[in-house]
């Protein structure tokens, strides 16, 4: 599956280079200092697409461009994976409500899911790998998994023992009392009868009348949802990762059942650190698919709104917080852009080290987007009020606002 193209990356001014990343780790609760041996690999799960890109998508996928961003900016090279759910209940019950083919539906909202990221300056994954694309490496897992003694079958169905990992439980920190009290709302099954343990997962879901499936070694069927993300990580990235990301909906049971099917092969740990985006509400929810309480970037696109004021809304807020979308984020980002615009106009401004120092420290220390931007926010500041100390400094503002925010702002003039 293709991703969409890579925004041009201003360099950073000559001598300057990012400190190390720290990122809070949901597993350990604290920060975690990621120095990549060789490329850092990182992992986002990616969408299900039968209705992109909502405000907690947009929130979640520029977060981790932010982090991609520092990496770079630290001198690392990275190589990132996301998948897209392009088979799954969700997406088949959607296609079925609304009378649609669930393929021409899936590369749809794919496609627009593709428009909205490149509009939002996101840099696009190394591979952007679909579930059905995706089958081939989720049954060689699962065979690995049956040598391991880790599958056993329900019905036709073949699920994972979660008890194959020792380390179950360590992403969420979770008890077992509320693993059970959430499973089922989050996709899982606790009450099937036949199961070992009631928290046991799906990996291969056997054909079923009327629903898509493919023919395999297990027998023809389709991929349960958490083993196509370990499947496809395991094959790209190789094993222990530096990060797997995602909102903090997926720490259960997604991440959990992700990492311990990898660690249950393999007998490492899955990943170094496991980072998730906050929540984003909409009139007093969590934004969600399912509530249908969505604020759409392709609808605010459609209406004229400028990207770089969308994606600075959203970096107005630390990405690990919870927080609820209104019209005044937009008004306020709106207003932010106009200021910066008209201060890196200016020919001369106030001293930009700084604020180039200030900018990258904020974002290797867990992504801090709102420190990031107040400090460029105090130099257009005080540049508009007169401090015309520094000649050329909007050209180095301008490079970190691009390189580490993702905001482009050309020089007047400039394409």
């Amino acid at each position: 599956m293709r991703a969409w193209s890579s925004p041009d990356i201003a360099d950073l001014p000559d001598g300057v280079r990012a400190p190390e990343v720290r990122v809070h780790c949901s597993s350990t609760a604290g920060l975690v200092e990621l120095v990549p041996d060789g490329a850092a690999k990182l992992y986002v799960c990616g969408i299900t697409p039968y209705d992109a890109t909502h405000m907690g998508h947009a929130a979640t996928y520029v977060a981790f461009d932010l982090l991609n961003r520092a990496w770079r900016n630290a001198g690392h090279d990275v190589t990132y994976v996301q998948n897209v759910t392009d088979v799954d209940d969700p997406l088949l019950e959607r296609a079925a409500a609304t009378g649609q083919d669930w393929v021409e539906l899936a590369e749809r909202e794919t496609e627009l899911f593709r428009a909205d990221m490149t509009a939002l300056g996101v840099l696009p994954p190394a591979h952007y790998v679909g579930a059905v694309e995706a089958i081939p490496l989720v049954v060689e897992m699962i065979e690995a998994l049956q040598e391991r003694g880790s599958v056993y079958p329900v019905d036709e169905d073949l699920y994972f023992q979660v008890a194959a990992d020792p380390a179950f439980g360590a992403v969420s920190g979770w008890s077992r009392e509320q693993m059970l009290e959430i499973f089922g709302e989050r996709g899982g099954d606790p009450d099937r009868p036949g199961k070992k343990d009631a928290l046991d997962c799906l990996l291969w879901q056997a054909e079923r009348p009327d629903d898509p499936s493919w023919e395999s070694s297990l027998g023809a069927g389709r991929p349960g949802w958490h083993v196509e993300c370990s499947a496809i990580a395991r094959h790209h990235l190789g094993t222990t990762i530096d990060v797997q990301g995602g909102g903090s909906d997926l720490i259960f049971p997604h991440h959990e059942m992700s990492a311990s099917e990898a660690q249950a092969v393999d007998g490492r740990p899955f990943a170094r650190a496991y980072v998730h985006a906050g929540m984003v509400g909409f009139e007093g929810e969590k934004m969600s698919k399912s509530k249908g309480n969505l604020v759409l970037v392709s609808t605010l696109r459609a209406e004229g709104v400028d990207p770089r004021a969308i994606r600075l809304a959203l970096l107005a807020h630390h990405y690990r917080s919870d927080w609820e979308w209104t019209s005044e984020d937009l008004t306020s980002s709106q207003g932010r852009l106009v200021v910066l615009a008209d201060a890196l106009a200016k020919p001369a401004g106030a001293p930009s080290g700084p604020v180039v120092d200030e900018v990258l420290t904020a974002l290797a220390t867990d992504l801090d987007a709102p420190r990031a931007l107040a400090a460029v926010g105090e130099w257009a500041g005080r540049t508009l009020d007169g401090d015309h100390s520094e000649p050329g400094a909007a050209d180095a503002i301008r490079a970190v606002l691009d390189a580490a925010l993702g905001v482009r702002l050309p020089a007047p003039g400039a394409a």
